[in-house]
């Protein structure tokens, strides 16, 4: 049943801040949405899926969390399979390659992530994985 109502919820979500260009649905307490548009890696179709990002030093990023679960979501393999990808804030697409942060940087994004959204800490409890973080490296050249 939560599995179904996530489900719903995300396609709600994505369809009402497509609809109004980010107006609407792009805002969830303290997380701000994005859509992610990437290439399923088994079915080549495409996808959308809202997901929380932050902002800081210039990149976008987000906490692959899956809500805790132990399993990394579909759209986080779809990406390591092909990490190019668009990003899609407040109706603008944006094209981007995605990658891992690592070492350093993971734990500067991590701690920035748990600062705004405390959430994630306890996801980390629920879960054996560490949960990655995915940085978008927009294709123009400025990160």
């Amino acid at each position: 049943m939560k599995t179904r109502l996530i489900k719903w919820f995300t396609a709600f979500n994505t369809a009402l801040i497509r609809g109004s260009g980010g107006r609407l649905g792009a805002k969830l307490g303290s997380q701000t949405i994005l859509l992610l548009h990437t290439t399923g890696r088994k079915s080549g179709r495409k996808t959308i899926t809202p997901i929380a990002f932050f902002q800081v030093e210039g990149i976008y990023f987000v906490v692959a969390s899956n809500w805790g679960r132990d399993a990394n979501a579909a759209w986080y393999h779809n990406l390591l399979a092909q990490p190019r990808a668009e990003i899609e804030i407040t109706g603008r697409l944006i094209s981007v390659i995605a990658r891992a942060a690592l070492d350093d940087e993971y734990g500067r994004l991590w701690n920035y992530a748990v600062s705004r959204h405390p959430a994630y800490l306890d996801y980390q409890k629920m879960t054996a994985r560490r949960i990655p973080i995915v940085v978008f490296v927009p294709l123009d050249g400025k990160e």
